[in-house]
């Protein structure tokens, strides 16, 4: 059966004439679910904990601060320039590097520290997704490429979901050249289906919500 025969039959189906324009795509259909912000913290950590992450509620910002303490342990770590963070006093920690502007230097310290330290632009409760978008104040190699993941943001970021999403930002390519959506750990099953963690980025994640 020839190229242009099966065309015709295609166009035909649809009620088309060669030639004629395509119809303009439908709306899209986003539905956005209420839910109170104490729902979605729940609803976000039972995600990222079903996805082997872990998870905690900060009373407060120094709170927040004592948990990254706890994770430090006396070990190296680059934090992102989030505002945030700042707020929560991570970069005055001992151990912490932050405020890189040149990548050449940033992906060195990332490359040597155990301990990545981010804040996040927004995170989807139905399925303990972060989602990062990369710019100055939030570079990617830092939730990348150290083997342990701590993120740390106000819970009034916490969206529904995917939906939710992109009815706040429509276009992502508009804000930024890339965002990246973080759900769990780093995992493969690539090598005899035999599931391994921390291959193409952090092998344990955590989620501070405040």
């Amino acid at each position: 059966m020839s190229r242009d025969h099966i065309l015709h039959k295609v166009r035909t189906a649809l009620g088309r004439s060669a030639g004629q324009a395509a119809a303009e795509p439908p709306a899209a259909r986003l539905r956005v679910p209420e839910a109170d912000i104490e729902s979605r913290v729940r609803s976000l950590f039972r995600a990222v904990e079903a996805l082997a992450g872990k998870t905690h509620r900060a009373a407060s910002r120094e709170d927040a601060c004592r948990y990254a303490v706890s994770l430090l342990d006396g070990k190296a770590a680059v934090a992102s320039n989030a505002a945030f963070l700042a707020e929560c006093g991570i970069g005055s920690l001992a151990g912490v590097r932050s405020g890189f502007h040149d990548r050449d230097e940033l992906k060195a310290a990332c490359a040597a520290a155990a301990l990545g330290i981010t804040s996040a632009d927004y995170a989807l409760a139905d399925t303990g997704t972060l989602v990062m978008i990369s710019s100055a104040e939030e570079a990617r190699m830092v939730s990348l490429l150290p083997p342990v993941h701590l993120a740390i943001m106000p819970k009034e970021r916490i969206l529904t979901g995917l939906d939710e999403l992109l009815t706040l930002l429509p276009l992502p390519s508009e804000v930024s050249s890339s965002m990246v959506l973080i759900t769990g750990p780093s995992r493969t099953a690539d090598i005899e289906q035999i599931l391994v963690r921390g291959v193409h980025g952090p092998g344990e994640i955590h989620v501070v919500v405040v």
